[in-house]
């Protein structure tokens, strides 16, 4: 799956639109995603993505980075041995399709406003 564009509110994956938060994973994409506490980050926002094991998990904090990873959840991630890179959702789209394109087993959770 690769990103094709993005714009506030608004995320193009393999010519499909989404207009919800999102997660991409190799095989599928988990639609209209939302986070127990909103724009912060919780370690049970990513059950899917913990148990399907990626290499990295690319995160999108919102046009603005205004969703919070906080440390614990940080440490959740990378104490299961995943790359975590959380940037402001553009940046974070050029580097999940940086890491596909090297071939890495890798997930995107992305907020899509904010």
């Amino acid at each position: 799956m690769k990103i094709d564009s993005y714009s506030f509110g608004t995320m193009k994956v393999d010519g499909t639109e989404y207009t919800g938060d999102l997660i991409i994973f190799p095989d599928k994409i988990k639609p209209d995603w939302w986070r127990k506490k909103g724009h912060s980050l919780a370690v049970d926002d990513l059950a899917d993505v913990i148990d399907f094991k990626p290499d990295v998990l690319v995160v999108g904090k919102g046009a603005s980075g205004m969703m919070n990873v906080p440390a614990d959840t940080e440490k959740f991630i990378q104490d299961q041995g995943i790359e975590l890179i959380a940037e402001k959702t553009s940046r974070a789209c050029q580097i999940f399709n940086e890491k596909i394109n090297k071939g890495a087993k890798v997930i995107g959770a992305f907020h899509l406003t904010c």
